[in-house]
């Protein structure tokens, strides 16, 4: 969702617990200039309101959002989550994004994609994709381009294990600064890591051992202070040199 709000100064409640119904922007007195709008917002006139309790988030330019340590993961456009393939139909491939309906994903919504190299995916199969439309009332649907029509970044997770985790955790990880149990473990170990916004990471190496070292230390941090993450990143690296 977009809207048009000010000047590029942030919200003052730009970290702050917000509760629904909170007028987080007024757009009244604001210049043109794009917003947009993530989970739990809503435009309401020349206002933009929290929907549910959590705190308020910014990421530059321009994209506000409600964070909250939840579960559920509700869609939208613009959001890169991990999918499980669960079924397949002529038109489309049915994806599980943690969301509150299935998702679709267009046999066609690949980098050159046509009906002569339609892709075969098994039920099961993971992939990284981008959510496209994500309209109330309807399945949301996904891609596996970015807005160019590339590939990207997007397309099957081969291998490695998928963890589950909160959408607040997912967002810390792919929050700046960086997540600093995440970054320290890079530091140390080689692995490759995909964090979707709907409370997933699929994490690869070459050992099982470190899969299994990175994702459950992932997930403990979530229940951690900052500074009790570094000291647990501390015994944690110790116990692996």
């Amino acid at each position: 969702m977009e809207a048009k709000p000010s000047s590029s100064s942030p919200s003052k409640f730009v970290d702050q617990l917000v509760v629904p119904g909170d007028v987080i922007l007024d757009l009244s007195n604001m210049a043109n200039q794009t917003l947009k709008l993530g989970g739990g917002l809503r435009q309401d006139g020349d206002s933009i309101c929290a929907m549910k309790a959590g705190k308020l988030r910014f990421m530059k330019p321009n994209k506000y959002w409600v964070e909250s340590s939840q579960k559920r993961y509700v869609p939208s456009a613009g959001d890169n989550v991990l999918g499980v393939v669960v079924d397949t139909k002529p038109e489309n491939f049915v994806v599980d994004i943690k969301g509150p309906a299935l998702a679709f994903l267009p046999v066609l919504s690949f980098e050159g994609g046509t009906r002569r190299n339609i892709p075969k995916f098994e039920v099961g199969t993971l992939l990284y994709v981008r959510v496209v439309n994500a309209n109330t009332g309807m399945n949301p649907e996904v891609s596996c381009m970015d807005a160019n029509g590339k590939a990207a970044e997007y397309g099957i997770l081969k291998d490695g294990y998928m963890f589950e985790s909160s959408t607040g955790l997912s967002r810390m990880l792919l929050s700046s600064p960086p997540h600093p149990v995440l970054e320290g473990l890079g530091k140390k170990l080689s692995f490759e890591i995909a964090v979707g916004i709907n409370g997933r990471f699929w994490v690869n190496a070459s050992q099982s051992s470190t899969v299994i070292l990175v994702g459950n230390a992932i997930q403990k941090s979530e229940s951690l202070s900052l500074v009790q993450q570094k000291i647990y990143l501390e015994k944690l690296l110790k116990s692996i040199q």
